[in-house]
């Protein structure tokens, strides 16, 4: 998919390189790369639903406890900039409550699981 996108973006002819659009990409491209990176360091942990299995602490989680929900921000904030269309930031209305809702809830779980070791952990990262 990413590499769809990426050839859409490519592949736009006449298409005028607008600040807005420079900065956009300049923002979604990283902002992908770090989340893909996010995923393959969780690894095994990796789950839909929330459950504790490992808890990862090395790599990008060792600054950031939820790297996949700050960097695809970031990815969504790089595209909307990108297409030049500032109303779809509406969708953080919606995106951003539900990411700090399920946070919590992770934090439970793995609280429940890990407990001093988790708490160790929260103290050193961010969000």
């Amino acid at each position: 998919m990413a590499g769809l996108a990426f050839v859409y973006v490519l592949d736009q002819r006449g298409l005028v390189w607008t600040a807005s659009r420079i900065i956009g990409l300049s923002i979604a491209a990283p902002s992908f790369v770090l989340l893909c990176l996010a995923r393959i360091q969780l690894g095994k942990a990796f789950s839909l639903e929330a459950k504790a299995s490992t808890l990862v602490t090395t790599g990008l989680y060792s600054r950031i406890r939820n790297p996949i929900y700050v960097f695809g921000a970031f990815t969504i904030a790089g595209v909307v900039t990108w297409m030049s269309r500032p109303w779809l930031f509406l969708m953080f209305a919606v995106i951003i409550p539900l990411q700090v809702y399920r946070t919590r809830k992770e934090g439970q779980v793995m609280e429940a699981a890990f407990g001093e070791a988790y708490r160790e952990y929260k103290k050193k990262t961010w969000f």
